[in-house]
C-alpha cells in the first residue's frame, strides 16, 4: 500500500499499544510518521520498528498536556517534512477508578490534563499547519466511556465526553477548510493502560464484547486516514458493542 505516499502523519501515545500499531501502519502506507510520546524509550522503539520495515519516521519526546511541548514536536516536525497532514490524537491516561467521592482530586486533573486538554492542545496547534496544507485529518481516540456512564470511572469518563463533544465542535469550525475531525472508539483493547481481563477472546464481565489487540483497531484508523475527500467528520466510529 503507498496509498498515503507523501503525505505526514502525527500519531501522540505512539509509544506502545493502539498509537504504536497505528503509526507502523501509516508508514506501511507511505506515510512519513513523527511518533509522539512521554516516553523517550518507548517512541524511539517505535520509530525504529517503523525504519527496520522499510518506513519513515521520526521520534520525539512530548507531553500532550503541555502546550509548549506540543508547539515544539509541530515546530520539529514542520523544519523536517515542512509539515503534516494526518494527526493522531491518541495519547490518554486513566489514573483514578474510583467513585467521585472517594477520588483523588490530583489523579482527577491529570486525568483531564492529559485526556481533554491534550486533544485541545494538539488539535488547536495543529489548525495552522493543516491549514497551511490545504486541509487536512484530524482523528482522536475516544472512548465508549466518553458516551456513556460506568461507575468507578469518572474521571476518564468525563475526560473521554469532553473529547466527544470537542471533536464535534471543531469539524463545525474546520469544515471550510477542508479539515475534518472525526473520533475512534475502539472499545476493549488489551493493553498495558487498560489490563482488561479476558477469558478466550472476550471480555469476562461481557462475553459478547470483543476483546481486541491493538492491531485490531488499525482498519478502522486506517478507513479514516485514506478516505476520499471531503469524507465524513464530526463523526464517532466504533469498535465497540457495549452499551454502559
Amino acid at each position: 500500500m503507498t496509498t498515503l505516499a507523501g503525505k505526514v502523519a502525527v500519531v501522540t501515545g505512539a509509544g506502545r499499544g493502539i498509537g504504536a500499531a497505528i503509526a507502523k501502519a501509516l508508514a506501511a502506507a507511505g506515510a512519513t510518521v513523527a511518533c509522539a510520546s512521554r516516553s523517550v524509550a518507548e517512541v524511539e522503539a517505535t520509530a525504529q520498528r517503523v525504519r527496520d520495515a522499510g518506513g519513515r519516521a521520526i521520534a520525539r519526546r512530548c507531553d500532550v498536556g503541555d502546550a509548549s511541548d506540543v508547539a515544539a514536536l509541530y515546530e520539529a516536525v514542520a523544519a523536517q517534512e515542512g509539515g503534516f497532514d494526518l494527526l493522531f490524537a491518541n495519547a490518554g491516561v486513566s489514573l483514578d477508578q474510583r467513585p467521585v467521592g472517594a477520588s483523588d482530586p490530583a489523579a482527577f486533573e491529570e486525568t483531564f490534563r492529559v485526556n481533554l486538554f491534550g486533544v485541545y492542545h494538539c488539535a488547536r496547534l495543529a489548525i495552522p499547519h493543516m491549514r497551511a496544507r490545504g486541509g487536512g485529518r484530524m482523528v482522536v481516540t475516544g472512548s465508549g466511556m466518553g458516551h456513556s456512564s460506568l461507575h468507578g470511572h469518572a474521571a476518564y469518563s468525563a475526560s473521554k465526553a469532553g473529547v466527544w463533544m470537542l471533536v464535534r465542535i471543531l469539524a463545525d469550525e474546520l469544515r471550510a477548510d477542508g479539515i475534518t475531525v472525526n473520533e475512534l472508539v475502539p472499545g476493549p483493547v488489551r493493553t498495558a493502560m487498560t489490563g482488561v481481563p479476558q477469558r478466550e477472546g472476550s471480555v469476562v464481565n461481557n462475553p459478547i464484547e470483543w476483546l481486541k489487540q491493538p492491531e485490531d483497531v488499525v482498519p478502522l484508523a486506517m478507513f479514516l486516514a485514506t478516505h476520499p475527500g471531503p469524507g465524513p467528520t464530526g463523526q464517532s466510529f466504533s469498535l465497540m458493542r457495549r452499551t454502559f
